[in-house]
């Protein structure tokens, strides 16, 4: 609204295109989708698209309109296969896309944030989830720093990164198998710890059941837990959390 306002002080955008985004406020309906054109007011980020489940042609008519209205604001977009990516750069040439964590951004700026946001993965193969995290987190404008593989079949790995987990404000831990590493996390510093259980794992696993039931219940305190494979829904919590303090 700020830049709207501005932008039609500054005459970069005329009073008649002013009172057709006003029109837009708060949503917007494109008969398959309703967009929330207040998000960014609301809650600091415009609309994240979960591109799963949606036509490539709905996720690139999302965009366009959620962009006419963010101009100068970061966007994403979750889960966005390549095919996706394919059709939203022909619509938006400076969107970039991050196959391992199926993520489409498109950047309008940055502003680094108080604070740093820690992203640790138990093994490789949980980097996918915690790639989702942290780009979510970078897209919103937070410092992201990155340990991978330091799961407890090696505890010295995680217990080395000491320094790392003491300067972070905001602990996002990633893992599949049996999900233990979020507890040690916890037990190790007095920082927030976000777990995201992961569907890492062979059968008794159950898609990230096991990970996930240890988590919930996991005997450190200051450990908060969110759905399975969930690395956006952490990213965007760290963000919040991240942004507490913060003048609005």
């Amino acid at each position: 609204m700020r830049c709207l306002l501005q932008g039609i002080k500054n005459e970069e955008i005329t009073l008649e295109e002013g009172v057709r985004r006003l029109r837009a406020m708060p949503f917007e309906e494109l008969g398959f989708a309703t967009l929330d054109q207040h998000r960014q007011i609301r809650q600091g980020f415009p609309e994240v698209v979960y591109c799963a489940g949606k036509t490539v042609e709905q996720i690139v008519a999302i965009l366009q309109r959620l962009l006419q209205g963010n101009e100068r604001n970061n966007m994403l977009l979750t889960r966005a296969e390549p095919e996706v990516y394919d059709a939203v750069i022909q619509a938006v040439p400076e969107a970039l896309y991050e196959p391992l964590a199926r993520m489409i951004m498109v950047y309008h700026g940055k502003q680094e944030r108080r604070g740093q946001i820690l992203v640790l993965s138990a093994g490789t193969s949980d980097i996918p989830v915690a790639e989702e995290a942290a780009l979510t987190a970078e897209v919103m404008g937070n410092q992201v720093e990155r340990v991978y593989d330091v799961g407890v079949a090696g505890i010295h790995r995680v217990l080395s990164k000491t320094d790392q987990l003491q300067n972070a404000r905001v602990i996002i831990v990633v893992a599949g198998m049996e999900g233990a590493l979020a507890s040690v996390v916890g037990g190790l510093t007095n920082r927030p710890v976000i777990a995201v259980p992961t569907s890492v794992g062979y059968g008794a696993s159950f898609g990230g059941l096991a990970a996930l039931l240890a988590m919930l219940n996991s005997c450190a305190g200051g450990v908060g837990v969110v759905n399975i494979d969930n690395g956006f829904g952490a990213g965007y919590l760290a963000n919040n959390i991240n942004r507490l303090g913060e003048s609005r």
